[in-house]
């Protein structure tokens, strides 16, 4: 069983995702193999908010090359949290 704290790896704080704190929404690496519901309860437990929905997506890893030999950085999932009206996470600026 996942904790809390084993579902949210990181709170992801980019200027792409920074624009869409004003619409409650915040974007979160999370574990692989976590569901929506896990990553609700946890981000609501982490952070003492209301969240009124999840989305999630994978992102593939890149193709990188050093010297000869070839590979790729692992899949990483993300979540979008949408928090309910009059939410908000407090982020250290």
């Amino acid at each position: 069983m996942l904790t809390s704290h084993d579902v949210i790896k990181a709170l992801l704080r980019t200027e792409k995702y920074s624009r869409l704190e004003d619409k409650r929404k915040y974007f979160f690496r999370v574990d692989r193999n976590a569901n929506k519901i896990q990553i609700k309860k946890a981000v609501e437990e982490v952070y003492k908010v209301k969240v009124s929905s999840v989305n999630t997506f994978v992102s593939p890893g890149k193709l990188k090359r050093v010297r000869h030999q070839y590979g790729k950085t692992p899949d990483t999932k993300k979540a979008v949290v949408t928090l309910a009206e009059g939410q908000k996470i407090e982020v250290a600026t």
